[in-house]
């Protein structure tokens, strides 16, 4: 299931590209949709680059972390987008950042948004 998620992430970025679409909009309002360079959001948290967050941050910030992380086909649990950054958040932040290259600590920073937001 993962990777039919990610595999459509993938495809719905790049067919976004192609068509000269600057943004992906996914989560509550969609339809309102910022412009940025190929980026994704979720429209909690509408920030190229929000503030970093790590285990025991509560709020938008993170419910925009969770939709990403969802969004790319990483397993965020089963409370879901709830704005509540716990363990299942942080294994997602980890899963996710092994599969990027990035240093694996659990912390949403500028390195971990560039790669949710793309």
């Amino acid at each position: 299931m993962n990777r039919i998620r990610r595999l459509a992430a993938a495809t719905l970025v790049t067919a976004a590209l192609a068509a000269a679409t600057t943004t992906v909009a996914v989560g509550p309002a969609a339809a309102n949709a910022q412009t940025g360079a190929g980026m994704v959001y979720c429209r909690y948290d509408d920030r190229e680059t929000p503030p970093t967050i790590s285990y025991g941050a509560r709020g938008d910030t993170v419910k925009e972390a969770q939709c990403l992380l969802q969004f790319k086909g990483f397993n965020i649990g089963s409370s879901g987008v709830d704005g509540n950054f716990g363990s299942s958040t942080r294994s997602a932040v980890r899963a996710a950042q092994a599969e990027y290259g990035l240093a694996v600590d659990g912390i949403v920073g500028p390195r971990t948004w560039y790669w949710l937001r793309f």
